[in-house]
């Protein structure tokens, strides 16, 4: 099968660092490819991924400059080259792509990585009339209310290139983004509260970022709680596998949380908010804690200890592993290829 796949052009393929879907679509172009088929990942050209590629910027624009012109500029070459390669299946990660590709009457597939709520539900909503879409987990499928879900896919991860830990560090980590959202202030108090110290290592780039640190973040540093920085390669795998816990205490409906499949892979379990999919991804008592209050998240940091590292690891293996993302999106691929040349034929 020839596969073609349109990563937006804001960050590189894979990320540098901070870049939840863009790991994800490097993970998925070599997954296809180890399965035999062909692929052509349309990215920028300091892309990295070990898949065939083309670009029309040669370097990534950045998370700042979100510009619909530019992304119609990639969008546009994009479609100009794949109609000479002649794919079998296109899967279009942009916004304005899905929208464009209706008028080349070929397979197209787009997934949502953000809510279906606020600005992006009208656009998907018009989108899933002619492109099938793919939800990255159930409880994102059941915020689409009356927009048809082709497919629900969740996000997998190379388990083996993530070391196993035994939480020897003796800390609580924070990983992601610097964003009241994300309870980067939550996980601070409840870390100092329940006398395990934390680790925050957090992209901080925008403005926002920068004012959410200095006001809310900056006076909790201390007494055990420490700021790294954006971590990424090996340093943020050492982190996570020394980890007694992730605390991910977040404060919105996060469609799939990428950080915690990479904390099982590590061995290493989790203590969330009971928001968008975290009950969904996490096994109770198993693989972490769902917790809806302070204390309550203070209670379950002190019990993630107790948890069998060994089953964590064992858990993200059986329900969030590339090869397992891989078999599901063949599986939508096929289907919608098949009813493209039905559709012909007629």
């Amino acid at each position: 099968m020839k596969i073609a796949i349109i990563a937006p052009p804001w960050v590189p393929v894979p990320p540098p660092a901070y870049g939840g879907t863009e790991a994800v679509l490097d993970t998925l172009a070599r997954g296809l490819q180890d399965a035999g088929h062909e692929i052509l990942l349309y990215a920028t050209g300091d892309s990295t991924c070990e898949v065939p590629g083309a670009f029309t910027f040669e370097q990534a624009l950045g998370t700042v400059s979100t510009g619909a012109a530019s992304e119609l500029c990639h969008v546009l070459e994009a479609y100009e080259r794949l109609l000479d390669w002649e794919p079998d299946v296109i899967h279009d990660h942009t916004l304005v792509g899905p929208v464009y590709s209706r008028r080349f009457g070929m397979p197209v597939v787009t997934t949502n990585h953000g809510p279906f709520h606020g600005e992006l539900g009208p656009l998907y909503r018009v989108i899933a009339r002619t492109v099938p879409l793919i939800a990255i987990s159930d409880h994102q499928a059941s915020s689409a209310e009356d927009t048809p879900i082709a497919a629900v896919i969740h996000h997998g991860i190379d388990v083996d290139t993530h070391p196993m830990g035994e939480g020897e560090g003796g800390y609580a980590l924070f990983l992601g983004r610097m964003s009241p959202d994300k309870g980067v202030h939550t996980a601070a108090l409840v870390a100092r509260e329940a006398g395990m110290p934390l680790r925050i290592a957090a992209k901080m780039r925008e403005p926002a970022e920068r004012a959410y640190f200095r006001e809310q973040i900056e006076p909790l540093l201390g007494s055990g709680v420490e700021f790294l920085g954006e971590v990424a390669g090996p340093a943020k795998l050492d982190l996570l596998r020394d980890a007694v816990c992730l605390l991910n205490p977040i404060d919105w409906d996060e469609p799939f949380g990428m950080v915690m499949i990479e904390a099982m892979a590590c061995g290493t379990p989790i203590v969330a908010t009971a928001r968008g999919s975290t009950p969904e991804l996490i096994d109770e008592g198993v693989t972490g804690f769902v917790r809806g209050t302070l204390d309550a998240l203070v209670g379950a940091v002190a019990m993630a200890g107790s948890l069998d590292r060994n089953r964590v690891r064992e858990v993200a293996e059986e329900r969030f592993s590339a090869e397992r993302m891989v078999a599901r999106h063949l599986q939508l691929y096929g289907r919608v290829i098949d009813g493209h040349s039905s559709n012909r034929a007629a």
